[in-house]
């Protein structure tokens, strides 16, 4: 039972008992009951508010998600590396965050520099060639 059929059983009730408006107990009763309308009326309005509003930021969304996809393009073809901002120089290697699972690019600068955050999750992606595999090798995973 919605808050209209709720007062209109109140409003009935009150009616059938006979309710004096009279009496001191009947003006509170009727004040009661035209509060309770007013404040019903409110909520019906603002609800009915509420649901044009949610329509209209949908439609927002959906321009907003087409302006960011004219500007930046779809983010699903933008396969390969990622890493920001940065400006890369010179020979690219890729490499796979092993918490997030993203493709993040890396120069020989930033390899030099032996670690970086990655840009998907912020965990710290250590470099250490110093033994094991050098730029070289490295090369077979260029981007």
């Amino acid at each position: 039972m919605d808050m209209n059929a709720k007062l209109a059983y109140l409003k009935g009730l009150a009616e059938g008992l006979g309710v004096d408006k009279d009496t001191k107990e009947g003006k509170l009763f009727s004040a009661t009951l035209d509060l309770l309308d007013d404040v019903v009326l409110a909520i019906t309005e603002m609800s009915e508010g509420l649901e044009h509003m949610g329509e209209d930021i949908e439609a927002i969304e959906e321009d907003l998600d087409e302006v960011l996809e004219d500007l930046y393009g779809d983010e699903d073809e933008d396969e390969g590396c990622h890493h920001g901002d940065y400006d890369f120089e010179g020979e690219l290697y890729e490499v796979t965050c092993p918490a997030c699972g993203d493709q993040v690019c890396v120069d020989e600068d930033m390899l030099d520099e032996g670690e970086i955050a990655c840009p998907g999750c912020g965990k710290t992606l250590e470099f250490d060639l110093s033994g094991e595999l050098d730029k070289e090798e490295l090369g077979d995973n260029k981007a």
